[in-house]
């Protein structure tokens, strides 16, 4: 941004209404990344974004795996999650909301009889998430 460009603050409210707009489909550091894994290690049968509980983002309905990429900083990773340096008490309620939901997700998942694995962003590209993942499959084949 040049020297003469005059930024526009956005007021408090404005901004929230812009964040609250945003949806969370498509997030090339997370599910895309997730998507090309499955592809290179063969992975197949899998579907994005599921009408089920929770909408995962990736789950094999015939196997009922449901997989869960999540974003370190929005579910905090216990590994990388960096706590914001503002507007500290709206992001700690924000992300512990998420947690909630996700424990809420899981445990409905799991009494519909789906089994779920949760992957955290910063895991995404090591060896041991598609063991885990090629394990769930094989150890829930329903044919």
């Amino acid at each position: 941004m040049g020297k003469d460009q005059i930024v526009a603050k956005e007021s408090k409210a404005q901004r929230s209404k812009t964040m609250a707009a945003v949806k969370s489909r498509g997030n090339a550091s997370t599910e895309l990344k997730m998507q090309r894994l499955l592809r290179v290690n063969k992975l197949t049968g899998w579907r994005r974004h599921l009408d089920i509980v929770g909408m995962p983002d990736f789950s094999w309905p015939n196997k009922k795996v449901a997989l869960f990429v999540d974003g370190c900083f929005w579910h905090k990773c216990p590994h990388c999650f960096r706590k914001p340096k503002s507007n500290i008490e709206y992001w700690t309620k924000k992300i512990e909301s998420n947690k909630k939901r996700d424990r809420r997700i899981n445990k409905a998942l799991r009494q519909a009889e789906w089994n779920v694995i949760r992957v955290w962003e910063c895991e995404i590209s090591q060896r041991k998430t598609i063991e885990r993942i090629r394990k769930e499959l094989h150890e829930n084949k329903k044919d």
